[in-house]
């Protein structure tokens, strides 16, 4: 997608979707253990913002024109890397799997919200320049907004809706 504006409409149409599933879930809906591989809602809302927090570092260092500060994570691989995440991801769940539904949602919104400042906040040419940073290593910025929704919607919601929908959680969606 090659239109800042877009990708920033469908951004914040995802955020949308998912506070209106959980808006329309009780606390005991979002934390029962019931997904696949005895995950829960609120697992998945932590993951997310787990990853994010790799986006908006870059999008922090991009308007700060320095390089990303990632959060620092206990892992050996690289987060980035082409092998699998399932340490990282393990990780993560561990780090956020006893932390209360409600500092969990909120650092996930306050999180997605300051990602959708951020990415508005870029110009134009600075968020689709293949080569004004170099820890990019190619990719643009407007590729990290692309694949923050991809993450979220067609990795996430887009199966967990279909998990609802199976197993008649009675959750509001749509």
């Amino acid at each position: 997608m090659n239109d800042k504006q877009q990708l920033l409409i469908t951004l914040k149409q995802e955020f949308d979707h998912w506070e209106e599933l959980l808006a329309g879930m009780s606390e005991a809906q979002i934390t029962d253990r019931q997904l696949p591989s005895n995950l829960s809602i609120k697992d998945v809302i932590a993951h997310l913002m787990a990853w994010q927090q790799r986006s908006i570092a870059r999008l922090e260092a991009a308007q700060l024109n320095r390089e990303p500060d990632f959060p620092k994570w206990p892992v050996a691989q690289d987060p980035d890397g082409e092998d699998s995440p399932d340490q990282t991801n393990a990780w993560i769940h561990e780090t956020y799997r006893d932390q209360p539904w409600s500092s969990v949602h909120h650092a996930w919104r306050t999180g997605f919200l300051r990602f959708l400042d951020l990415g508005a906040a870029l110009p134009d040419p600075d968020l689709f320049s293949t080569d004004k940073y170099p820890w990019m290593k190619g990719y643009t910025l407007a590729f990290i907004l692309q694949s923050s929704y991809e993450h979220h919607h067609i990795d996430h919601l887009e199966p967990l809706l279909a998990w609802l929908d199976q197993h008649k959680e009675g959750a509001h969606h749509e």
